[in-house]
Parts: C-alpha cells; structure tokens; sequence
C-alpha cells in the first residue's frame, strides 16, 4: 500500500499533479490520501499522524512557509518520510540534499520522468516492514523499526515508539502471531523489538531507559533470543 499526499498552494498544480498520478497508480493499492494547500499545514498534520504517508510532493515555491522550509521542519520529527520536490526552478535541486529528499520533478511534470519516480518508490517501500493500527484517532502506520514494544492491558494493546504512546483493542497473542520472529514475547504483557533493547539483565529488559519484566515462562527462550539479536545473529 503506497499512501501518498501533495502539498502546493496552487489550486491548478494540485490538481495537474493529482490526474497525472491518478494515472499511474495502481488501483486498490495506491492512493492519494491528502492535499494540504500550505506547508504549515502539511508540516502540522504529518507530525500528529506519524507514518501514515509514505510520499510527500511537495511544492518549493508557496507562500508563507515555503517547499524547503516546511521540508526541514517535518525531518526535525520524520527522517524517514520520502519527499519529492516538486518546482519550476532548476536552482533548488542542490538545497534538497540537505533535507534528504529522494528527488526532483520540474514543473510541468513529464508522465514518464513520474512514473519512473513511482517505479522506484515501489521498490523502496517494499523492502520495509511496516504494522499498521487504527484506534479512534484514525489509523497509523509505523515501520518495525521504530517500535520499541507492545503493552497488553486486558483488551487493550499499547504501541510503544520514542515518541508516544498509540492503544488500540487487540489480541498481544496475534500480534505476535504477526510479527514473529521480529518481536519476543518476554511477559504475558509485553512484546518487544530486540533490536530496541538497551540493556539485558536476567530477569528484566531496558527499552528507551524504561525496565520492562521478563516472566518466568518466556525468559529463557527470549533471553537467548535478545542476546543473539544483539549481536547481530539471527532470531530463529
């Protein structure tokens, strides 16, 4: 699933944009998700909504907070979101290294120059693993790699990232179901990411300076499993 969103404060280069996209994206599996018709916008709401767009078309020239400012202030909470900047101007290209965009498309956008961009943003995204919740706030998605662990509460699963907290109502036994061998079960409520733990002691695990109890029942096998994790074996 590719979400993307475009962000110009220019009705008329949105909407060229989007029917050149709608083109080329492949149904049931790509979709635009949203507009934002300025940078601070898009920078507010990306930061509220974590891993919920995989690729930013972002304008460089708009009003107000413009295509590189916006750019650097959305990588000062998010260095993994793909940002394409989109400009009439070939004098920004350079400026781009500095915030990590993947690339330029000059206005107008060439059909070929955008699908040849889509082609490498599919093999890029496949490689990732992501997990995806919803809960009443709307639905998140996070790479694997930035979670630290789950946290069961009777019906109630927390996710836990260095940046916050996400509960929603799950079963800990399927998301492990899901997520093994990436993730250890080390407590009847606790799932963690091996890759997240700091320190490992014999009855107990430390993730992001929290200490997080191992049972009796998991802790060997997991113990055995975090240590191989940490020096760079494999899980299983």
């Amino acid at each position: 699933m590719l979400r993307i969103a475009i962000c110009d404060d220019e009705t008329d280069a949105r909407d060229a944009l989007r029917i050149q996209l709608e083109k080329l994206l492949i149904e049931d599996s790509e979709e635009i998700v949203y507009e934002f018709s300025s940078g601070t916008n898009a920078a507010s709401w990306l930061h509220s909504h974590p891993g919920e767009i995989d690729l930013l078309f972002l304008d460089v020239e708009m009003k107000g907070l413009n295509g590189m400012e916006t750019a650097e202030k959305i990588r000062s909470f998010d260095e993994q979101l793909l940002i394409v900047f989109v400009t009439g101007y070939s004098d920004y290209v350079f400026d781009g290294y500095r915030v990590g965009a993947l690339n330029y498309l000059m206005k107008p956008v060439a059909e070929e120059n955008l699908r040849q961009l889509l082609g490498h943003v599919r093999r890029k995204t496949a490689q990732e693993k992501t997990y995806t919740v919803k809960n009443i706030d709307g639905t998140w998605r996070f790479r694997l790699s930035d979670i630290l662990y789950f946290y069961s509460d009777r019906r109630k699963v927390t996710l836990v990232t260095a940046k916050g907290h996400y509960p929603f109502y799950a079963r800990l036994d399927e998301i492990e179901k899901q997520l093994s061998p990436d993730f250890v079960r080390i407590h009847q409520r606790y799932l963690i990411n091996p890759a997240s733990v700091d320190y490992l002691g014999s009855e107990s695990v430390t993730i992001h300076g929290e200490a997080l109890s191992c049972s009796r029942k998991y802790r060997e096998t997991a113990l055995r499993k975090i240590a191989r994790s940490m020096i760079g074996g494999r899980l299983t």
